[in-house]
């Protein structure tokens, strides 16, 4: 006969046959759960180039795990930064001006 019960699971036991108010809830990981995005606006940004190099000072940084950077030659470009961790705004600050650029403003 096996380990088969009425629910079908195979071995539970519990002579249940319903999935009626069942609940199965994924928990999300560490990883996912800590996640946030800080957007910087940065002034002096014109190419790719300039792109590149806030982009690799903003990934040095820890905590930081992922950056978007949208270029506004000669404006105001746009930086979203994704950490796994808190990260101070004057440690980003310290970065974009690593880079070579202004950090007009950071919000989350």
């Amino acid at each position: 006969m096996g380990n088969e019960s009425s629910c079908g699971c195979g071995g539970c036991g519990c002579g249940s046959n319903s999935n009626e108010g069942l609940t199965i809830t994924a928990k999300p990981s560490e990883e996912t759960m800590s996640q946030s995005t800080i957007t910087l606006k940065i002034d002096g940004m014109t190419c790719g180039h300039c792109v590149a190099s806030v982009n690799e000072e903003l990934n040095e940084v820890p905590g930081v795990s992922n950056v978007e950077v949208i270029l506004s030659a000669g404006g105001t470009s746009t930086a979203v930064v994704t950490t796994n961790s808190p990260v101070e705004n004057s440690v980003l600050e310290a970065a974009v001006t690593e880079a070579g650029y202004t950090l007009v403003s950071a919000s989350a």
